[in-house]
């Protein structure tokens, strides 16, 4: 079975429509940013409900845009080799730090990133002055996020979630095929902004992954274009490509 995969959809799935996508028995992987796990609205159930009607599987990896309340507080079960949340018999989140084989194809999978359109910071709305700060940044179009509303600190990793990535890759030698992640490694990002974007603990240990693991090309959306850096490095927003074209026999790690 085919799989593909496409960069951030941020709960728009038009992408997926039959008029740009056949809908055929097929995994797309979701390089971060779904959001179709955002605030049970009824816009929210209607998109799943379209995207259970489809053939194919919906694959993803969190990015920094997810409600990590509700997601977090789905059981948690396996699938394929690695853990996973499973939204609906068809969609399916990757979590963090897992090694999957699907299609005989050894996926590794870490999502998150860090927020960059954060500039005036985040507010609480147990904060006395929530209001106050609220309709201030709101007159300065200030860019700002919500905590547990519009923004959560788990869009970045926990120390766990690091070390069992690393026992996990350990497991299959450091050794897999195609590496999926909604932000780039530290020295990637550098290329690809030429040092606009900050290190942070996730980049630089995505760094560390790249430096260690063998692995024929690794995909990540986050940064809202689609370009190729480097031989193995695939940045991806709304294309979406098909896998085996990336993975050449004579690929070297």
């Amino acid at each position: 079975m085919e799989i593909y995969i496409t960069g951030d959809t941020h709960a728009d799935f038009r992408r997926f429509s039959s008029q740009y996508f056949e809908d055929k028995e097929c995994y797309v992987i979701i390089c971060g940013d779904f959001g179709g796990i955002w605030d049970n609205s009824k816009t929210e159930k209607y998109w799943l409900d379209w995207l259970e009607k489809k053939k194919f599987t919906i694959l993803f990896v969190d990015g920094n845009h997810e409600n990590y309340d509700l997601l977090n507080a789905l059981p948690v079960s396996e699938w394929n080799g690695g853990k996973v949340h499973i939204i609906r018999k068809n969609i399916i989140h990757l979590m963090r730090g897992q090694v999957f084989t699907i299609e005989g194809t050894r996926f590794f999978t870490f999502g998150g990133a860090q927020s960059h359109d954060i500039d005036a910071g985040i507010l609480d709305r147990n904060d006395p002055d929530f209001s106050a700060k609220k309709k201030k940044l709101d007159r300065e179009r200030a860019l700002y996020r919500i905590d547990h509303e519009s923004w959560w600190k788990e869009e970045l990793p926990s120390e766990d979630e690091m070390n069992e990535g690393l026992k996990n890759l350990k497991k299959v030698d450091n050794n897999v095929d195609v590496i999926i992640s909604h932000c780039a490694p530290s020295s990637v990002a550098d290329i690809y902004s030429r040092g606009f974007y900050k290190h942070d603990i996730l980049t630089d240990y995505l760094e560390k992954i790249k430096e260690k693991v063998s692995f024929k090309a690794w995909f990540f959306g986050h940064y809202h274009e689609s370009l190729m850096i480097g031989h193995k490095f695939i940045m991806l927003y709304e294309s979406v490509m098909e896998l085996d074209q990336f993975l050449s026999p004579d690929s070297e790690s």
